[in-house]
């Protein structure tokens, strides 16, 4: 059996929180009823708190606007170790939202502290009904499905797909 050990930074590198800023995400024109400040304040305290455990990103547009804020959760060095996987959470607004996701962070993230059962590792929160209205510290938590359903079978996905999984 072969043993891998981490070296540098992989070794000691935090649960680390990249918060879109792009085109939509943190866009009051897109949400004007959310504070987009407070959220990233907030995640930031939590950074500062963790001892540094957990580090907070900001970046670019990240591609699905229409599932605007988006958040990637990477996991920490020791999280990739055991697995873990980067999870994107779309649809992250709201003061419930966002505790959920800093305690997740703080329990050690991916691969370390299991995700909130109503989130699909590596794909972005389902919500019934779109966006509907955000308010910060008003706003109810947005309503989730379990998961997004599974992908067609083999035979049945693009003759591109299948040429691609062989390779």
């Amino acid at each position: 059996m072969t043993t891998r050990t981490a070296i540098g930074a992989a070794r000691t590198r935090p649960c680390t929180l990249v918060v879109c800023r792009g085109c939509c995400c943190g866009d009051p024109r897109k949400y004007p009823g959310y504070d987009h400040d407070w959220q990233l304040e907030r995640l930031r305290a939590a950074a500062a708190a963790s001892g540094g455990r957990i580090t907070v990103r900001t970046t670019d547009c990240l591609g699905p606007c229409d599932q605007a804020n988006i958040i990637v959760v990477q996991p920490s060095g020791e999280g990739r170790r055991r697995g873990g996987r980067a999870t994107w959470i779309g649809w992250s607004m709201g003061d419930d939202c966002t505790d959920e996701i800093v305690r997740w962070a703080e329990a050690g993230g991916p691969g370390i502290a299991p995700p909130q059962p109503r989130w699909n590792s590596s794909s972005y929160r389902r919500r019934e009904n779109g966006p509907g209205p955000a308010v910060r510290r008003t706003a109810p938590h947005p309503a989730v499905s379990a998961a997004p359903p599974p992908p067609p079978p083999y035979a049945a996905r693009p003759a591109a797909w299948r040429a691609s999984a062989v390779r």
